[in-house]
């Protein structure tokens, strides 16, 4: 299977797999618990279907919209996630590349494997860092500084990371941050040579907006698990939100709400966005899909504050499914970083291809010429 043989995600994913040694591709592809939530996430999206009309005239459209502030010429987002050099040597850089060829917002995470400073440099596209409130409030506000004296766009706020979700197939392989070789796993990474080589002679692997403060994740090897539950503040709250909303100073968004009660808090404190997360599924297993979520989110804020739906995109439809329900944006993590670990940058850049004209082909079969043009008398549930 070869890159050109990718015209989906799902066949990104499977690309990906192949490459991967499977410790890695399972921290990528995995979820917590039974992955219930996982699956509900894209499937969520069957439970609505689009309503087009015809003969509209759909020469030219127009697939751009504002998202907090910054023009996008897609209503797409590629979510901040961590440790991206684990799945190519590339890592961050080769996403901001990409991002900032089709002109999309993109996040980097707290845990990222490029610096602030190092993604700043890269790229003039909209971007925006992925808070993890740490219980040393020294390298909270370490990276809040750093982010404003790059001039980043956005700061987002994880909320639903208070502690780790149990992600079994983690536990099952022994998977750290760095990346270790143990005996179980030791043939799958000797049968990809191409990433283990890249691995194994690169650059070191390091988190650097950690450095100076904690060792965990750069020089010593743990498990994102055992990183959550020993380095974030469970003590996190609102006023911890707000406090970190006027350090920040800047466009601010919560990420990880799902009930219509934290939404209005966030209006409450000022939030500029909201997005409606559960992290992949890696977090609580049980909970509702964000799709699913969506329309009563909307329906008691929808207007007050911007609301990104993250979670299961997989397809252009999706994104305008969501725009219909009356979402500002979608948003993705795995969408694009099986594109990544398949084939870098180039990888990304085929499944933001394929997602761009996925949207434009459904808008033209809608009858819309702007994504403004989506409401909910656009979709019916089934």
């Amino acid at each position: 299977m070869r890159l050109s043989d990718c015209h989906n995600i799902h066949d990104f994913r499977q690309l990906a797999k192949r490459r991967l040694p499977w410790p890695v591709f399972d921290y990528i592809d995995g979820a917590a618990d039974d992955e219930l939530t996982k699956g509900r996430n894209t499937a969520a999206f069957d439970e609505v279907d689009l309503v087009p009309d015809v003969l509209a005239g759909v020469e030219r459209i127009d697939t751009g919209c504002t998202i907090m502030g910054r023009r996008s010429e897609l209503p797409l987002m590629l979510s901040p996630t961590a440790l991206q050099r684990a799945f190519h040597r590339d890592g961050e850089r080769a996403v901001a590349r990409a991002a900032s060829k089709f002109g999309v917002w993109f996040g980097i995470s707290s845990l990222a494997t490029h610096s602030i400073e190092d993604i700043a440099a890269l790229t003039d596209a909209p971007k925006l860092f992925q808070l993890y409130v740490h219980k040393d409030k020294r390298l909270n506000a370490s990276m809040i500084e750093r982010c404003k004296a790059a001039g980043f766009d956005a700061l987002a706020l994880t909320v639903d990371t208070i502690v780790s979700g149990k992600r079994e197939r983690c536990l099952r392989s022994g998977f750290t941050t760095p990346p270790r070789f143990s005996a179980s796993s030791l043939w799958s990474y000797a049968t990809r040579p191409r990433w283990t080589l890249d691995y194994v002679f690169g650059p070191k692997f390091r988190l650097p907006n950690l450095d100076g403060h904690v060792s965990e994740g750069s020089g010593k090897a743990v498990s994102i698990q055992d990183y959550f539950n020993t380095m974030l503040d469970t003590g996190m709250d609102w006023d911890t939100a707000a406090r970190i909303r006027q350090d920040w100073g800047g466009t601010f968004a919560l990420k990880g709400i799902m009930s219509v009660a934290d939404a209005r808090r966030a209006v409450e404190i000022g939030a500029d966005a909201i997005w409606i997360s559960n992290h992949g599924g890696r977090q609580l297993d049980g909970s509702r899909a964000p799709f699913d979520q969506l329309e009563e989110i909307v329906d008691a804020v929808g207007g007050e504050i911007e609301i990104i739906l993250d979670g299961g995109v997989r397809r252009g439809t999706h994104v305008l499914k969501s725009l219909a329900m009356g979402a500002t944006a979608a948003s993705g993590g795995r969408l694009y970083l099986y594109a990544l670990a398949a084939a870098g940058q180039e990888g990304v850049e085929r499944a933001l291809q394929i997602l761009k004209e996925e949207i434009e082909r459904a808008m033209r079969l809608m009858g819309v010429i702007s994504v403004q043009q989506l409401s909910r008398e656009r979709v019916r549930l089934r």
